[in-house]
Formats: C-alpha cells, structure tokens, sequence
C-alpha cells in the first residue's frame, strides 16, 4: 500500500505545499520558503527511491470520466523508465532551484507568492510526467501554463513582464489547440485516450495513413508552443523578464521540455508514421540553426542562453525525428537540463553580483570579483559547446554529438545542418563568456561587482558536478540505453571538434578585448524580423478587424438593428399618446368620430 501511495505524494506534496504557502506563508518568508523547499525535497528523495522500485502502471487508478460502453477516462500515474528518469530529473533540480531562490529573491517583493507559484508549476509538471492518458497530460499541460504565466509575470507592475507573462499564454494557446485536436482525432480512431490502449492499436492505426499524420502533425503543435520551436517560439526570450531562478526552472527539465518528453512518450505511434516523423525533424533541424544565429547577436545575457535553449531544444525534436529511440533526444534533455540550469543560474549570480544589470556590454573583468561563477559558468559553457574528442568530453559532448551523427545518417542535409549549428554553439556561448568575464570593466557596476551569496553559489557548484559528468558512458547506462549509428564517418566527429575550436578560436580573437561587438548583423540582433512580423500581423489584421467590427457595431448593428427599431416603436408612442389624451369630451369625440366613419363605410359600400 505504501508503496502504491509513493507516486500520489510525489504528485501532490507541491499542490500541498502551495495551498499552505497561499493561507499561511504570506506574513513568513522562512515559512514560505521552508514549505516550498521542504516539498521539493520529499519529491526529491521519494523520486530517486522509486528509480530503484519496479514499473508500476497506474497504482490506485480511479475513474475521473466514466459512461459505460461509451466514453471512459482514467486518472492514474504510470511510473516506468520513462516517466522515473524525468522524476528523477526534475525533482533533482527544483530543490536546488528552490535554495538557490532564498538568495536571489531575499530582497524581491511578492516572496511567498513566487514559492507558491514554484510549488504549483512542479506540481504541474510532474502531472505531466507521471500522466497515463492524453487527456490527464493535456490538463496538466494547460496548468504548466497557467503557472508559467504567473511566474513570468511575477513583476506583473512592470509593463514588459505583464505583456511577457500574457505572450507566453497566448503563444501556448495556439500550439494546444493543435495538440487538442490531435488528441481527439487519436480517440475518435482507437476509442481511448490512454497511451497503452493507443498503443495496442498501432496496427489499426497504420491502416489510416493520411488521417494518423494530421493526427500526429496535430500532437506535435503542441511541442511547437511548449518546446518553442518555429514558429512559435517568440515567447520564450520573453519570457526571460520573470526572475532568473524562474527562467532556470522553465528552461532547464520543466516546461520546455514536457513537449520533448511529450513526443518521447507517444514515440511508439511517431515510429509507424514517417511522414510526421520527416515534419518533426526538419521544424527542430531548422530551429536549432535560427535560434544560434540570433543568439550570436543578442546582448542581454539572460536572452543569449534563451536563444541557446530554443536551438538545443531544436536538436532534440531533430532527434525524435531521426533517431529509432525516444532515448536518443531524452539522453541530450536529460544532460541539457543540468548545464543550462547551471547557466542560468551563472547568469542569475552575474546579474546580482552586477546590481541588475544584464547587458553583456555593461560588464567585464568579472574573472577576479566573481570567482566561483565564474568557474561554474565555464563548465556549462563547455559542456554546452559539447567540449570534447574521442572518449573525453562534457555531458554535452555525448548527448548531441549523438543526436548528430543519426541525423547525417538518417536526414544527412539537416545532420549537416546541425553540424554547423554545433560550431555557432560553441561561438556564442564563448561570446558570453569572454564578454562578461574577461576584458576590462565597462561600467561602475563592473568594477564594484562582487561574488553572491554561499547560498547562491553552493548550488551553481553541485550543477558543475552533472554539467562535466552526466554524459560519462558509465553514468549513461545508469538511465539510458543508446548507440551510435552503424555507417556514420568519423569525419563527422572531426568535423565536430574542428568546429568547436573554430568556433571558440574567433570568439577569443573577436571577444576577449571587445568594448563592443564588432560584429553587426542586424537580421540576427533583430531575430529575422520573426517577431516584428507577428507585430505587424496583429497591427494589421487583429487591430483592422478591431475597428472594422467596431465599425459594423456603431453603424450596422446599433444604427440598423438597436436604433432604428427604437426610434420606431418611439415615433408609433409619440403619435399614439395624442388619443390618449385623459379628456372625457375628446373620448366622446373620438367615438362619435369613429361610429360616424363606420356608417359611412357601410353605406358607401
């Protein structure tokens, strides 16, 4: 029975949490905090326990929707390899999060907002997790962005944050429509929405060729929105105006990632349908190019590593359409999440030590002020450029260089692609570096900046520890098992390495002195004009149909059909009120009037 009761506490602790932090946290920062993090590490410690339990499918499974022979939806947890990997992931994290928090915000308003609002997005999160049907994961996924719109907009009184907050949502909104009705179009074939009843029906659906690629095309919308690929990921550098250790959380093993996870859970379907498959990898082969190529323009560094997360977020949905195993892109979520929480968090400590400020122009010389951040953020930014050769190498070096060389294999113009994607990976992500920490100050800031709190740093040097190690083959096996292609040229693997010290190399020679960017491409800087597009789009055909039905409501609807009948039946009462007149004689009048025109009538006929 306990064993059974592991999953739901895992599930529910945050919700828990959240509540108690809404009625009693907001007089209490320690109690705020300490409910949030004690939450978060309950989930930690029961998460890795049941990494080392059997599968269990669906303990104390209930019914949430139940019409016999008609329609049945169950509500049950399914803890297999899949689904307690992500546990582990995403429980592992928060904590550290959660703590790094206590630093960062300690002198931010709304403190016990933000942790309820953190406690309610892992509770979110982890419904999408351990969700055994489409329809629990797709509530779920519509609470994920519920509590993303709360955390971006956590300083809701700054207007940038506001707008960011409501982007997000809508953004969100548009890629869900299409994953709802995909999710529809699956039912309406195998008659259930539980991924173990859609997958006993594979054969059935291989017979619906055109119908199960809409169908899939449709579910994959929603990784479009939540994963922020093309053409829909103009929210997530936004998004980066909620608080660093927010942007971390999002970018790192939670919300960008359930659509990758998403893709990873329904991989058994995406296997008999390669026409979605090949949508898949070019809409995630062509993004994570895009994406690198704004990032080497961007001068706010919380947007550098926004960019960077879209373009590896790219790699991976390149790998759910390329490889023959959903362990192939989780191998690189599962390493991505460590290091690019790590940045994050580097970024965060840059940012506080910098009294606010996140211009990458407004700072340098940080080597000597912030010492232990600096040390932290090169083992991300190595392990991100995927640092290595041969059998060495960063926890990035292992899981995209595979995603890379099954794609040569299997999609060989977008393995290409993705080839000298690596190569700017590692030019921007050293930009960054040099920038900020190298070079001489280029502000007051930068010269009076100094190292952030234990309570800040102590995390960012756990992550170091999973940023250079997770990748290693033998920590590898622990979670996964993935192989190299067969045909693949070892060309491929020097081509890698070759443009990981190219791209390095002009960083150095460009960057390390730089007191501004002597690079200037502004359809890079200006993200290929994509979001001034939806600018004018909204301007054009939004605010055009605004006025145009404003206009149809002032002069058709309110002239034609308020008014007009109005005015009328007024007009009929204004002439009608003279034979009401309250006179006896002119009643008398008006019957004798009328008996006299009757007799005529009569007679005259």
């Amino acid at each position: 029975m306990m064993a059974t009761s592991i999953p739901w506490i895992i599930l529910f602790a945050p919700l828990v949490a959240a509540g108690l932090i809404l009625i009693f946290g907001k007089h209490s920062k320690p109690l705020s905090a300490g409910l949030a993090i004690a939450a978060a590490g309950i989930c930690c410690v029961l998460s890795w326990w049941q990494f080392g339990q059997p599968d269990a499918t669906t303990p104390n499974q209930f019914y949430w929707i139940h019409i016999p022979d008609l329609f049945s939806v169950p509500m049950g947890v399914t803890i297999d390899p899949l689904s307690k990997l992500m546990l582990v992931l995403v429980n592992t994290i928060a904590p550290i999060v959660f703590v790094y928090s206590l630093g960062y915000m300690a002198h931010e308003e709304g403190y016990w907002r933000y942790f309820a609002g953190l406690s309610l997005f892992l509770f979110s999160m982890l419904g999408i997790v351990m969700a055994d049907n489409f329809l629990m994961m797709f509530i779920f996924w519509e609470l994920v962005g519920v509590s993303s719109y709360i955390l971006i907009g956590h300083y809701f009184w700054r207007d940038s944050a506001a707008n960011a907050s409501k982007q997000a949502f809508l953004v969100n909104r548009i890629g869900d429509f299409g994953f709802m009705l995909g999710i529809l179009m699956l039912w309406l074939v195998t008659g259930t929405v539980v991924f173990n009843g859609i997958f006993e029906k594979i054969p059935l659906l291989e017979s619906q060729g055109v119908y199960l690629t809409i169908a899939c095309v449709l579910v994959f919308c929603g990784t479009i929105g939540k994963s922020a690929q093309l053409p829909l990921h103009v929210w997530l550098p936004n998004s980066m105006e909620g608080p660093t250790p927010v942007s971390s959380l999002l970018h790192a093993a939670t919300m960008v990632a359930a659509g990758v996870y998403m893709l990873a859970r329904f991989f058994p379907v995406l296997l008999v349908v390669p026409v979605a498959r090949e949508v898949i990898a070019w809409v995630g082969g062509i993004t994570c190019l895009v994406a690198a190529l704004m990032a080497t323009q961007q001068d706010d560094i919380k947007r550098i590593l926004a960019y960077s997360t879209i373009s590896q977020l790219g790699y991976m949905v390149l790998g759910v359409g390329v490889a023959l195993t959903a362990d192939i892109p989780m191998f690189h979520l599962y390493t991505h999440a460590f290091f690019k929480c790590l940045l994050f968090l580097c970024a965060g400590s840059v940012i506080v030590g910098m009294h606010h400020e996140q211009n990458i122009w407004k700072m340098g010389a940080l080597k000597n002020k912030m010492p232990f951040t600096f040390i932290c953020t090169i083992f991300g930014a190595l392990a991100l450029s995927g640092a290595g050769f041969g059998p060495i190498g960063f926890s990035g070096f292992y899981s995209k260089d595979l995603i890379i060389v099954w794609a040569v294999q299997n999609a060989p113009i977008l393995g290409w692609i993705a080839v000298v994607t690596a190569g700017l990976t590692a030019f921007y992500t050293f930009r960054l570096l040099f920038v900020v920490f190298l070079g001489g100050p280029r502000s007051d800031a930068a010269k009076h900046a100094t190292e952030s709190p234990a309570v800040m740093v102590i995390p960012l040097m756990l992550l170091a520890i999973p940023a250079m190690a997770a990748g290693w083959p033998f920590v590898e096996r622990i979670f996964f098992h993935v192989e190299e292609p067969r045909h693949v040229p070892h060309l491929v693997h020097l081509v890698l390495f070759a443009l990981f010290l190219a791209g390095t190399g002009l960083a150095w020679v460009l960057y390390r002195r730089a007191e501004k960017d002597p690079i200037s491409i502004p359809l890079f800087a200006n993200r290929f004009y994509i979001d001034n597009g939806y600018a004018w789009l909204v301007k054009t055909f939004q605010d055009g149909l605004a006025s145009l039905s404003g206009w149809a409501d002032r002069w058709v609807v309110d002239l034609l059909v308020v008014q007009a009948p109005s005015k009328l039946t007024w007009v009929c009462g204004y002439v009608l009120r003279f034979l009401q007149l309250g006179n006896i004689q002119a009643y008398a009048f008006f019957f004798g009037a009328g008996v006299v025109g009757l007799l005529y009538l009569l007679i005259a006929r």
